[in-house]
């Protein structure tokens, strides 16, 4: 992957000493089981992020004056354990530095080592999985890092939040929370999920979004297209009442599959990655400083936080 500034920006506001958002570029394919080409997603990414207007409209900031890093693309693939192991070293390390830390992928698989990763920074943290499918197994061919298992651990040891989902596997339902679980069909018509889902959050986010959550007809370059999917205006209404009401810690953004003949799903990737910067840092100035409320006496090496559902929250 060539190595230049997220969207083109200037160097002053590239350099890791004065950035406040970390991206870090995961390349990775290995587990996917139907269309191949989600490792060709970062750059594709890339590509349409320096062709996009850096001044957004809603929320009347150019969030890039913030600062954001372009990190080493992680790279490695020797396995599935591990890329997530790898994964996992280096978005600790720039959450250690008081980063934003964000990660583009690449397939689903990549999310375990970053929710690991923020699960051991944060306290009580929630994942909010945006996705087609369900992605609760075990294991899978084989493996307990594959695409299909990318929030099984996430099941276990935080508070996990599922939207939009719409195809699973039958045995995935010993394991899913149904109350937690927001099925697409129920969405169609329901006009209040938006704010059952952040009800049932901690105070502490993290995002995963595998962009086969939207509707194929805006975004059809993905592994696993489904039909029946997320719309952008909700979407993004959805974010942006999260971003609002709780401590957003980072995300993810994965199984981008780009067609050469297709650029529409590349460039709202693109605007999906900079509208949740935009809202994540809308009422900051570029100058004041960023703390990303990560406690160095807080550090859950053991993984095993399971969210307590008698928490006040």
């Amino acid at each position: 992957m060539k190595t230049k500034t997220y969207a083109g920006i200037p160097e002053e506001r590239a350099k890791l000493e004065q950035a406040k958002i970390v991206l870090i570029p995961v390349p990775y394919d290995g587990t996917s089981t139907w269309q191949k080409g989600a490792d060709k997603g970062p750059e594709a990414f890339l590509n349409a992020s320096e062709n996009m207007e850096l001044y957004d409209i809603e929320t009347d900031t150019e969030v890039y004056k913030q600062g954001v890093y372009l990190a080493d693309a992680v790279t490695e693939n020797s396995s599935p354990e591990a890329m997530v192991d790898a994964v996992h070293e280096v978005t600790k390390k720039y959450i250690k530095k008081n980063k934003f830390v964000t990660i583009f992928g690449g397939e689903h698989s990549i999310s375990i080592g970053t929710i690991r990763a923020f699960n051991e920074m944060f306290p009580s943290l929630t994942v909010l999985q945006l996705d087609a499918h369900a992605d609760l197994r075990k294991s899978y061919e084989g493996s307990k890092c594959n695409h299909a298992c990318a929030v099984y651990e996430a099941s276990q040891t935080t508070n996990l939040i599922q939207v939009g989902i719409r195809s699973m596997d039958i045995i995935e339902k010993t394991v899913m929370d149904e109350e937690k679980t927001y099925f697409a069909h129920d969405m169609a018509v329901d006009d209040n999920w938006m704010d059952s889902a952040i009800d049932q959050m901690t105070d502490n986010v993290f995002i995963t979004i595998d962009l086969d959550a939207f509707d194929p007809s805006i975004l059809p370059s993905t592994g696993t297209p489904e039909p029946g999917g997320l719309l952008w205006y909700e979407t993004l209404e959805f974010l942006k009442q999260v971003f609002e009401e709780k401590n957003v810690v980072g995300f993810d953004i994965v199984e981008l599959c780009p067609n050469p003949k297709e650029k529409s799903s590349d460039f709202l990737a693109a605007k999906l990655y900079y509208k949740m910067l935009s809202y994540k840092f809308q009422d900051e100035e570029a100058e004041d400083d960023y703390d990303n409320s990560f406690d160095s006496s807080y550090v859950n090496k053991s993984n095993n936080s399971k969210f307590n559902d008698d928490d006040d929250y």
